[in-house]
C-alpha cells in the first residue's frame, strides 16, 4: 500500500477545533492543499488546532509549513472522540526571516485518529500555519 497525504481535506480530514479564527484565514486552510492559504493566530499563546482523520491512520512523516512559530507540540489520540491525547512530538523551530519554516518530522509510533497541534510560543505576537502534511496510510475505519 502506497503512502498518501492523509492530512488533506480531499481525503476526508477536518480541522475540528481551533483556538482562534480569522474569517480571511480560517483553520481549514491548513489542510486545503493550497500553498497560498493559511491559518493565523489572533495573539496570545498557547494556540492550538485539532485535526480529525475520521479513520485510524499510520503516519510516517509530517511536514509543517509555518511562520513565526517558536515551539510546537504535537499530541495524538487513537480514540473515537478527541480525548485521551498523549504527547508525541515537541520541537523548537528556527526563525526564518522572510520565508516559511519547513519542519520535517520522521514519525515514530504514528498511529492516530486525531492530532492536536499546540503552538506553545512564537517569535512574534502572531503566527501562521500554512500547511500540515502527513505522509501515511489509512489503517482502518472507525467502528
Amino acid at each position: 500500500m502506497r503512502n498518501i497525504d492523509v492530512c488533506l481535506s480531499s481525503e476526508g480530514t477536518e480541522v475540528i477545533l481551533a483556538t482562534s479564527s480569522d474569517e480571511k484565514h480560517p483553520p481549514e486552510n491548513i489542510i486545503d492543499g493550497n500553498p497560498e492559504t493559511f491559518w493565523t493566530t489572533t495573539g496570545m499563546f498557547p494556540q492550538e488546532f485539532i485535526i480529525c482523520f475520521h479513520k485510524h491512520v499510520r503516519i510516517e512523516r509530517l511536514l509543517i509549513q509555518s511562520y513565526f512559530v517558536r515551539t510546537l507540540r504535537i499530541e495524538k489520540s487513537t480514540s473515537k472522540e478527541p480525548v485521551d491525547f498523549e504527547q508525541w512530538i515537541e520541537r523548537d523551530l528556527v526563525h526564518t526571516e522572510g520565508q516559511l519554516q519547513n519542519e520535517e518530522i520522521i514519525a515514530r509510533d504514528g498511529h492516530a485518529t486525531y492530532l492536536r497541534f499546540i503552538i506553545v510560543s512564537a517569535f512574534d505576537h502572531f503566527a501562521s500555519v500554512h500547511s500540515v502534511s502527513a505522509e501515511g496510510i489509512a489503517v482502518s475505519n472507525l467502528s
